[in-house]
């Protein structure tokens, strides 16, 4: 009789103890559609789908979300989060002057390379020196605009910006096509980040 109700015991309990804490079933949920049918399975856990901008929302947890990366799963007191989709650019802004290494001479670059920090130095505005030395026809006074990937300019340049304060004057050289530029960082980087968060309550 004892074995029976041991037996029986066991039998009703078994679920219980097998039963997936919260953490666990996100480590199972790699889809929007999948976080969706653990919502509609869970009401009692008060699942829900977040979806934040950096920037845009800024609560102490927004900005911690907002840190991490596509996969990661983390509590917060009886809540838990898993970032299910995150996508983020950093778009840079620079002025240049574009010095054509196939038309001057070695000597001449490195000449404009002093000349023209100089009169920088002395406060001459870059846009008026890009539109008297660029050698690329450009009608936007050097400026590049907000740009992001090397369709939009070289990757040593982009490279170079990246690595640069707003307000530094640099120069970046692309050997393989004899440019040369002299660029002036004018705005700090621009990051934008949007992620997609299945939050339940649980552990």
């Amino acid at each position: 009789m004892k074995n029976i109700f041991t037996g029986f015991f066991l039998l009703i309990s078994a679920p219980i103890f097998a039963q997936l804490t919260v953490t666990e079933q996100f480590q199972k949920i790699q889809t929007l559609e999948q976080a969706q049918q653990f919502i509609d399975a869970n009401a009692a856990l008060k699942p829900t789908l977040l979806h934040l901008s950096y920037g845009k929302d800024s609560t102490l947890i927004d900005k911690r979300l907002l840190r991490q990366n596509k996969g990661d799963i983390f509590s917060v007191g009886y809540v838990t989060y898993k970032v299910l989709e995150a996508t983020e650019k950093v778009t840079y802004r620079a002025s240049y002057v574009f010095l054509d290494g196939s038309t001057l001479s070695q000597a001449e670059v490195d000449s404009l390379k002093k000349l023209i920090p100089q009169k920088i130095a002395s406060g001459i505005p870059f846009d008026q020196l890009s539109d008297q030395y660029t050698m690329d026809g450009n009608t936007t006074h050097g400026d590049t605009g907000w740009f992001f990937g090397v369709e939009m300019m070289p990757k040593e340049f982009q490279d170079a910006v990246s690595k640069h304060k707003m307000g530094e004057i640099f120069f970046v050289d692309v050997p393989d096509k004899q440019w040369h530029y002299i660029v002036k960082k004018t705005y700090d980087d621009d990051l934008k980040k949007d992620i997609t968060v299945l939050r339940a309550n649980g552990r």
